[in-house]
């Protein structure tokens, strides 16, 4: 456990400094409530002004516990709970990022919540590559790192974090499908899609938010904080899918 938390604070730690120093300062992110669908409440404090897409991060809190407290044999194979408690501990810390971010409105925080993104989505090949191949941490500390120095695109277009963002989702996915193919059975192929139908529903609702407020349902729950829900949906489905497949690959090996 040490040694993960570890691994998550030392990159956490980097971005947190380089982003304070003005080096993102021309990275195109939102500083105002305007960009988000749900209306201000201003008798709340600030890190409640948008009550429902604040709280919503405590999803992300919640999920990470949930699945570092989800035990592996760890004295049979301890690097499959290494795996999974670094996944588990960027959810954890990102959730904390994300409602930093609503409650100031400032650059760190805001450019904090889209570089964090990407480690997270480069994880998934990084676990899928442990069950074909066993823990490779040359292949992991690689992934991490073109996933961090791959938000640099941000600086070049404005739409750079969106592109990069994307390719990391495709990759992911194609990783995932692989590692099914080989190792899968039905049970997860049943937790594949369900994370890649809950990814789906992240991007879509994320960008619909707007659009989708004019309708009753989305007035106070909108598509933003459904997208968030997604996200943590997505995020559980992926442990659920990945924890599963490591059994299985484990067992083979006996």
């Amino acid at each position: 456990m040490k040694s993960a938390l570890l691994h998550v604070l030392m990159p956490f730690c980097a971005c947190l400094a380089l982003a304070s120093t003005g080096l993102f300062d021309r990275v195109l992110v939102d500083m105002n409530y305007d960009h988000y669908a749900e209306k201000t409440v201003d008798y709340l404090p600030c890190y409640l002004a948008m009550p429902f897409n604040s709280l919503i991060n405590l999803g992300y809190i919640g999920i990470g516990i949930y699945w570092i407290l989800q035990r592996t044999d760890s004295k049979r194979d301890p690097e499959a709970k290494y795996v999974k408690d670094v996944f588990a501990l960027m959810a954890i810390a990102y959730g904390p990022v994300q409602w930093v971010r609503l409650a100031t409105l400032r650059r760190v925080p805001a450019v904090l919540d889209q570089w964090f993104t990407l480690p997270m989505f480069a994880w998934v090949p990084v676990w899928c590559h442990f069950i074909e191949h066993g823990w490779r941490p040359r292949y992991a500390i690689a992934m991490e790192m073109c996933a961090i120095f791959s938000y640099g695109l941000a600086l070049v277009h404005d739409q750079g974090f969106e592109v990069v963002l994307v390719i990391h989702i495709i990759f992911a996915a194609i990783k995932g499908v692989g590692v099914q193919r080989n190792h899968g059975d039905f049970r997860s192929l049943r937790y594949m899609v369900l994370a890649l139908l809950s990814c789906s529903g992240f991007v879509v609702l994320k960008l619909l938010d707007h659009n989708l407020a004019q309708y009753r349902p989305f007035k106070h729950f909108t598509g933003h904080f459904w997208s968030k829900v997604c996200d943590i949906l997505q995020f559980h489905y992926s442990f659920c899918f990945l924890t599963h497949l490591s059994s299985i690959a484990q067992k083979r090996t006996e």
